[in-house]
């Protein structure tokens, strides 16, 4: 039998969807094809097994997840300049994809989950200088001296956080989803301002 890419992106589609809304363990292989409109034997056939599938779907959205990153991380810019630009990208791209961070941190904490080092993700950033960067910012005096896990913790936790607690916070706060997207936008601009004045320090 010849593949069809047309069948192949529409098992895709439909494994990425199922996945991400119930994870790896959660779901089967007849659920995915169900989703698909396909058969069992069919999807087989296009992915061989359940965990082949999962990750080209896994590997496929921490490229989305990374590439932002890597192209800004990459640009010829002084480092706040990159931070503030970083900020502005991943709340927008975030905003369109917010389930995202979750489904990611859910299946790498899995017993048996898919890890960053298998993925070759951090080599992609490593490759763009931004770690040189930091460091010879730091010793000139221009950038705090944190370590660059730190600094990675503080970026994704107030970049991702937001966006996997949104139903949480839409609750608590009692607001509806137009004054969520309000109160978002503002939340990005206290981010930005306050990971800025803390890396990079007036004299």
């Amino acid at each position: 039998m010849k593949k069809d890419n047309s069948t192949e992106e529409k098992i895709k589609q439909a494994a990425k969807e199922v996945f991400i809304s119930k994870g790896f363990a959660g779901c089967s292989t007849r659920e995915i094809a169900k989703a698909s409109g396909m058969n069992v034997a069919l999807v087989n056939y296009y992915f061989r097994s359940k965990s082949q599938l999962f990750a080209l779907i896994f590997n496929a959205a921490m490229e989305d997840f990374t590439n932002t990153m890597v192209e800004v991380f990459g640009r010829d810019l002084s480092l706040p300049e990159k931070m503030r630009i970083l900020i502005d990208k991943e709340y927008d791209f975030l905003s369109k994809h917010p389930e995202l961070p979750a489904f990611i941190i859910n299946e790498t904490n899995r017993e048996s989950g898919i890890s960053f080092t298998n993925a070759g993700f951090f080599e992609k950033i490593s490759q763009t200088g931004i770690f040189e960067q930091c460091i010879e910012a730091q010793q000139k005096g221009e950038m705090r001296e944190i370590d660059i896990r730190n600094m990675t913790l503080l970026i994704l936790s107030n970049c991702h956080y937001p966006f996997m607690s949104k139903n949480m916070m839409k609750s608590m706060l009692k607001i509806d989803s137009n004054q969520w997207k309000e109160a978002i936008e503002l939340h990005k601009t206290h981010v930005t301002e306050l990971l800025v004045n803390y890396l990079f320090p007036k004299k």
